[in-house]
């Protein structure tokens, strides 16, 4: 049986938007956010466009509402590389003509927001307004390279409005920037799907018998720090009952040697750019993150809605989405023992096991669904399309 039963469906609205919404395609939390939000956006009547390079990859385009317009990326010879910024501002500015947007909700400062801005600039008194989503890295990493920093503050500034997934993000941004600007925190959602198989299916499909199955979904990352991972596992008293499934957005291979090394190598199975991952959650005991650093986490709070208890490093936004000690535990970065003593602990109650994924499931529904998530978007669009002040452009 299904752990997650379907939500119902949200109502149509009577005042349907016309939403750009620009993002990276690749797999990661702010694509898959963008994606999500669109898509339930989209259930509630109102017209959706995403731009990209290419099709994000958990968009389902054969829903009513939801189109996809690619950016075409070329090559010349005077550039040393292939620019993307100018092409997608030129694409959001001819889809600000064509479908008189409402608007531009741009998914990370650079380069979406930088490209929205410049679409505003083209469009004139006509542009629709610009929504920036802040997801991390940035501004927590390319804020801080001089480079790139006066862009990024400008992008920001010049928004319409400007929002960040967690509370953290939004405090590291105004250090980041010396900035004062209002920054609206709405945090990361998700809807979860019915699974088509079921758990045992899965588990035999997988070659998995009654182990206890640990879960991580990454793209595989340097901070998603994979060694430690590896390392939890092997350091486990139960590691020859435990299988570790990776759901992965990279490569996995630079990391097989170490799985070897420590002799868990045949325990670990990878798969690849998964999109029905609602299945293999269906299936898993556990989420297991080990990430240097998280602004929000949402592989973490998708382990969460299908009742896994979770074991991550308190790091960023992660304390946010997880109650440390409630529906799971938060431990140190690097801190090997300390995760595999709460995996063990973890294992060896079921009774806890239960309790901590039944209170995560609780939590999540409380806290992160769509419901709520895309009420607080809507609320907001509404509000900056609304306010007759502007920034100077």
């Amino acid at each position: 049986m299904s752990r997650n039963p379907p939500s119902p469906l949200p109502a149509t609205t009577r005042d349907p938007l016309r939403i750009a919404i620009a993002c990276y395609p690749s797999v990661g939390g702010s694509g898959i956010l963008a994606s999500q939000l669109g898509q339930q956006l989209a259930l509630r009547g109102h017209q959706v466009h995403f731009v990209s390079y290419e099709k994000p990859f958990r968009l389902d385009l054969s829903a009513a509402n939801v189109f996809f317009h690619p950016v075409v990326i070329n090559e010349y010879d005077l550039f040393r590389y292939p620019d993307y910024t100018l092409p997608l501002s030129a694409k959001l500015a001819e889809l600000g003509r064509a479908h008189r947007l409402d608007l531009i909700h741009a998914h990370y400062a650079v380069p979406h927001a930088v490209a929205a801005y410049l679409a505003q600039q083209m469009l004139g008194e006509a542009a629709p307004r610009l929504i920036t989503t802040l997801h991390g890295t940035d501004t927590t990493l390319m804020g801080k390279d001089p480079g790139y920093q006066p862009v990024i503050r400008h992008a920001i500034e010049h928004s319409d409005g400007v929002t960040a997934v967690s509370r953290y993000l939004r405090e590291e941004t105004l250090i980041a920037f010396g900035s004062c600007r209002d920054i609206r925190v709405i945090h990361n959602f998700f809807a979860p799907t019915s699974p088509t198989r079921t758990r045992r299916q899965v588990r035999d499909e997988l070659g998995f018998g009654d182990e206890f199955v640990v879960i991580h979904m990454s793209n595989l990352r340097p901070g998603k720090r994979i060694h430690d991972l590896l390392r939890v596992i092997a350091a486990s008293r139960h590691r020859e009952r435990i299988r570790l499934l990776i759901l992965a957005g990279g490569d996995f291979a630079p990391y097989r040697p170490l799985a070897e090394a420590l002799g868990i190598e045949p325990r670990v199975t990878v798969l690849a750019s998964v999109p029905d991952i609602e299945n293999y959650l269906d299936a898993a005991d556990l989420g297991l993150y080990t990430s240097d650093h998280e602004s929000f986490g949402l592989s973490i709070l998708e382990s969460m809605f299908h009742r896994l208890p979770v074991l991550a490093t308190r790091t960023g936004g992660v304390p946010e989405v997880v109650a440390d000690g409630e529906n799971g535990f938060l431990l140190p970065v690097g801190d090997i023992e300390g995760f595999a003593g709460r995996l063990d602990a973890i294992i060896e109650d079921p009774e806890r096991y239960r309790f901590l994924g039944e209170k995560g499931g609780e939590r999540a529904r409380a806290l992160f669904s769509a419901e709520r998530i895309v009420g607080e978007y809507l609320d907001f669009y509404r509000q900056v399309i609304e306010s007759k002040e502007r920034p100077r452009r």
